[in-house]
Formats: structure tokens, sequence, C-alpha cells
């Protein structure tokens, strides 16, 4: 899970930080969004519903699996070793 906030768009409601205040806070000079975790390793319901209570839609979430390829001899340069 992948977070994503756009600060421009962000109407400072702070439904994000109570929802899921390890996750979200509020920027003390302007109360727009911070994004504390973007990947956050717990509470990903809690997180889920901010995404989805966010009035002004600033936030997103990327549900997609992380794809990690094996690198091989073969893909490496060995000529200039």
């Amino acid at each position: 899970m992948r977070i994503t906030a756009d600060r421009e768009r962000c109407i400072s409601s702070g439904m994000c930080a109570l929802i899921a205040s390890e996750v979200f806070d509020q920027d003390e000079d302007d109360g727009r969004v911070r994004l504390l975790a973007p990947q956050p390793q717990h509470r990903h319901a809690a997180a889920r519903e901010a995404v989805e209570a966010c009035p002004s839609g600033a936030l997103a979430l990327d549900d997609r699996p992380v794809r990690w390829t094996a690198v091989t001899d073969d893909d490496r340069d060995l000529s200039a070793h």
C-alpha cells in the first residue's frame, strides 16, 4: 500500500488525521495534510478509510503489489570487471 497526498488540493478538513493519526497529520502553519507514513506497515484499514473520507480528494491510495525483479549475471555488464 502506498499513499500520496496533494497538498494543493487539500482543504484542511483534518478528517485524515482524525481517522488515521499514525499515517496523517496537519501542518501547524496552514492546516494542510502532512503524510507521516506514505507506506504504512500497519493501520491499512484506517488509512484506507481516511483516503475515502477526504472531502477534497487530496489523498490517493495505490494497492498494487510491488514487483521485484531478480538481477542475474546475464543482466549485468561483467566486462567491466
